[in-house]
């Protein structure tokens, strides 16, 4: 055997030594799994409960812009899929905003409060994937969030700029808009008197 071969033989039983160790105290601990989507299709609402009271919309209201959208996750949502079974509130912002981040916190309770009788539906206006995220997840947003990179929503409700909401009836009759958005209490207030029962 010559010197040379019995250096690369070392070299390589070495190499091999280290990757084989490195490998055992890797696969010690499982593979961290990667953080869920916020806004993604994992929040989106289940069947509408049996028991839902709804008001009736006044008659001679226009209908909602039945447009289709893309969720955080890049799971495809049709409005008009949400709206067949209960209200929609669309709340539009962004990261950005701060009027927006001022009363995200209590307008995503609003949303839990009400989760099983009105689907909230963010639409996220001019943001970067990970401002979104960091966002959703700060102000504890739980309900499905569009992204609108082309703004094409946005137009179809009339929004400029966020903040905007959107209330919309079962059914889709388009109840109430508010340019410039809304806080969580005069929401509910709307929410009770135009849309829910009891």
């Amino acid at each position: 055997m010559t010197r040379g071969y019995a250096a690369r033989l070392a070299a390589v039983t070495l190499a091999l030594a280290v990757a084989l160790s490195t490998a055992a105290c890797s696969g010690d601990e499982p593979p961290a799994r990667p953080e869920p989507v916020a806004g993604g299709a994992a929040a989106l609402p289940g069947p509408a409960p049996a028991n839902l009271a709804l008001r009736q919309p006044p008659s001679g209201l226009p209908g909602a812009p039945a447009v289709t959208g893309t969720l955080t996750d890049g799971s495809p949502v049709a409005f008009a899929d949400l709206w067949a079974e209960r209200p929609v509130v669309l709340v539009f912002f962004s990261s950005w905003c701060t009027v927006c981040a001022e009363r995200q916190n209590a307008l995503s309770e609003l949303a839990r409060t009400h989760r099983d009788k009105v689907v909230f539906v963010g639409v996220a206006v001019e943001d970067t994937t990970q401002d979104l995220q960091q966002y959703l997840r700060e102000h504890r947003v739980e309900y499905p969030v569009v992204v609108d990179d082309d703004g094409i929503i946005s137009q179809s409700y009339a929004v400029r700029e966020p903040p905007g909401v959107v209330m919309i009836a079962k059914g889709g009759t388009l109840l109430r808009g508010w340019p410039g958005g809304v806080d969580a209490p005069a929401l509910d207030g709307k929410l009770r008197e135009l849309v829910l029962a009891s």
